[in-house]
């Protein structure tokens, strides 16, 4: 598409005119572009922008698009590759306001006007939704544990501050969408009129269809103190209270980053995350669509061509009439954006998407209702019900081949919630709350499509008699470790993958401090296969830096384990080939390994006079570009930045962060990345990240109500001009 190389010299008048500053004409000198760029230069009051971001959007292709470069050193940027349109440009940077919107096509230079803020507050309507959330005040580490609603108020159920801030985050009140940005630190007035915040908390809390959930939430830390924690924020904001902690803008690296989105689905519905390829085999679906998932808002698998930018979708079916919706239909109180009726309809329940080496699409969903087959249950033939029978599972397996354009549905025992490919082609997956870890052979099913025998499963069992094998007569999870049994555990997976170098299978244990659990298969899975369990370094004085509930899981090429922290807002890695003790036995049952731990915390500012490690950002996911999808390396891992906009891309060699931040729309919130080459010859343009915004409320986007999910794709050019 290169077809015109133009290299723009601007008269000082003319600069004068634009810019007011004869600098600006000095850097675009160096300014090229083709004739599918915009490019130009970012100046205010003082010079040169350096570290801003300049944004060009276009309502004129099939679906909304825009795409966000960053500021060089001397203010210079280039928009690369734009679809042709028309197009709204303008400059968005810490310490400034948005400019005003110029208008351009490609192929044209166009020069902006940064806008400095005039004040603090001003400035701070930028800042992402984690710095408004450090405003928060805390309860103090000296009022825990608990001594509940005759006491403090807090719930005696949580015995430390680190319990109570985890219940803030992703254990309680941020799995779902920000806290902190614009929507959620203010009040709506569409709420109506209360005698004081904390009412008006109450009342909010329980609106829409997750209204019963928000309130179950905020009761288990102590009702009326979690209200009067928000309701005093919320307060603070509204009389002028600005976050303490300033942003950094984009340094280094960081201003190499080409961020695209796309609108797909609708505003009232969500995407709980997306796949564009095969994690094993990342050339997979070159150029192909991204697809997402709506999991209980839709029955649709939401779709995004990202060559001709257009979004469609595909209704994902369920096997039995009598399925039930997978969210309650009624709602405590009407939203304040929806009123009372639904607006989440789904049955199907699509949670999780996976691609196979052959571009096949395979989804956790839900096929029917919840009891079990007999084939599951006691009395079965099935090796795996023989030793573990279950009743029911909410969620099972479903597979799309974009080929016929036809579904299969696949009956599981097990629950499912995310799936992972072994190297061999074997399906895992996690089930949350669960006693079990649940496999699907791949091949062996499509040879005869007997799902009977294609799937098996296993209790988590862990040796701590120390013999090296499972034993029958093992001690259950409420019960005291007696060395001479092995114990089970009850720690279903909330996300689960292989370990490449060994094969063995890990899971990530959300509880609170939580763990990782390894399984080894042996040679009969499910009769040979036996558990570890090790938690973050919480409580442990062997450790330098504590941590504690890990969520998502994945590990790089050489066998280490990575997980986000999400509790205390740290990357962490786990190697087992540094733990020292026995990793069976009777004392091998969770802190036996601290030192094969070591957390990395997060960027962003702690909560008020809160001194542990970490910070107040939200981290759902992580994920490690094994095969350097992105540009920063090989074994690179990422953590999802739910809380400040971002994902956090740890450097291995440094310890350092590089923040790919998303500052265009506010309330970017991601649960799901993947990396893809689609031409392994064409360097920085061939590759590049790919995720979705994963909030369950499009509504808070900063745009507000009809803003629809996105698809966001992250590239990383070798300089803020290539193009």
């Amino acid at each position: 598409m290169k077809t015109l190389s133009i290299a723009i010299l601007f008269a000082s008048a003319h600069m004068a005119l634009i810019a007011g500053t004869a600098n600006r004409a000095t850097a675009a000198d160096a300014v090229q572009i083709d004739a599918d760029d915009i490019g130009g230069v970012v100046a205010g009051p003082k010079g040169p922008e350096a570290g801003v971001w300049v944004i060009a959007e276009t309502r004129d292709l099939p679906t909304k698009y825009s795409k966000i470069v960053v500021t060089d050193d001397q203010g210079r940027y280039v928009l690369p590759d734009l679809p042709a349109a028309n197009y709204e440009i303008w400059v968005r940077g810490y310490g400034l306001v948005d400019s005003p919107r110029a208008k351009s096509p490609p192929g044209k230079i166009v020069d902006l006007t940064a806008i400095t803020a005039p004040d603090a507050r001003a400035a701070a309507q930028y800042y992402p939704a984690d710095y408004w959330y450090a405003m928060l005040q805390v309860p103090a580490e000296s009022e825990f544990p608990g001594t509940g609603p005759q006491g403090n108020g807090i719930s005696p159920a949580i015995k430390s501050q680190s319990q109570w801030i985890d219940r803030m985050k992703t254990s309680g009140c941020q799995p779902c969408h920000q806290l902190g940005d614009k929507a959620t630190r203010e009040l709506e007035p569409q709420l109506g009129t209360f005698s004081s915040s904390v009412e008006a908390w109450n009342r909010r809390l329980k609106s829409g269809q997750a209204g019963a959930y928000m309130s179950m939430i905020i009761a288990s830390f102590g009702k009326d103190r979690a209200l009067g924690m928000y309701a005093d924020w919320t307060d603070r904001i509204a009389k002028g209270e600005i976050p303490s902690a300033v942003p950094p803008r984009p340094q280094g690296v960081e201003r190499n980053i080409v961020i695209t989105n796309w609108d797909f689905g609708e505003p009232d519905k969500y995407i709980h995350d997306s796949i564009s390829t095969d994690k094993r085999h990342p050339t997979v679906n070159a150029n192909g669509p991204i697809y997402g998932s709506s999991e209980v808002s839709s029955d649709r698998v939401e779709i995004l061509d990202p060559v001709h930018n257009t979004a469609s979708s595909l209704i994902v079916p369920v096997r039995d009439a009598d399925t039930p919706f997978a969210s309650t239909q009624t709602s405590p109180e009407p939203s304040p954006y929806f009123g009372a009726s639904p607006i989440w309809t789904g049955k199907s329940n699509v949670h999780n998407i996976m691609l196979d080496e052959t571009g096949r699409v395979w989804l956790t969903s839900t096929i029917r209702p919840s009891p079990n087959p007999a084939f599951c249950k006691q009395g079965s033939d099935l090796p795996s019900a023989k030793l573990f029978p279950l009743e029911k599972s909410d969620r099972q397996l479903s597979m799309y081949d974009p080929k016929t354009g036809k579904f299969t549905l696949i009956d599981l025992c097990f629950g499912t919630h995310h799936l992972q490919f072994a190297e061999n082609g074997t399906l895992w997956f996690s089930t949350p709350g669960g006693d079990v870890a649940g496999w699907f052979d791949v091949k062996q099913f499509d040879k005869t499509h007997d799902a009977e025998k294609a799937q098996g499963w296993t209790a988590l069992v862990l040796d701590t008699d120390g013999n090296g094998k499972r034993d029958e007569n093992y001690v259950q999870p409420d019960g005291k470790v007696d060395p001479t049994k092995d114990k089970r555990i009850r720690a279903g997976f909330y996300s689960v993958i292989e370990n490449p170098v060994d094969h063995s299978i890990w899971g990530s244990y959300v509880g609170f401090p939580g763990g990782l659990v390894r399984l080894d298969l042996g040679s009969n899975p499910p009769l040979t296969t036996i558990a570890e369990y090790y938690e973050p370094p919480f409580g442990n004085p062997k450790a330098p830096i504590q941590g504690y509930t890990p969520r998502g899981i994945d590990v790089d090429r050489n066998g280490v384990i990575w997980t986000n922290l999400s509790g205390s807002s740290h990357l962490a890695s786990f190697d087992r080939r540094k733990c020292k003790g026995p990793l069976n036995g009777p004392a091998a049952t969770g802190q036996q390994c601290p030192e094969g731990w070591t957390l990395y915390p997060l960027p962003g500012p702690q909560f008020r006079d809160v001194k542990e490690s970490g910070s107040a950002g939200s981290t759902y996911y992580v994920w490690v570009d094994q095969f350097d999808t992105f540009g920063l390396g090989a074994n690179v891992p990422i953590a999802m930045g739910n809380g400040s906009d971002a994902l956090y891309a740890l450097l291995p060699n440094t310890g350092k962060f590089v923040t790919l931040r998303v500052p265009y729309p506010m309330s970017f919130f991601v649960k799901a990345i993947d990396g893809r080459i689609d031409d392994p010859n064409a360097g920085w343009k061939g590759k590049g990240l790919w995720t979705s915004s994963g909030t369950r409320a499009p509504w808070h986007i900063e745009a507000g109500l009809g803003e629809k999910p996105k698809v966001t794709k992250f590239q990383l050019r070798p300089n803020p001009l290539a193009h």
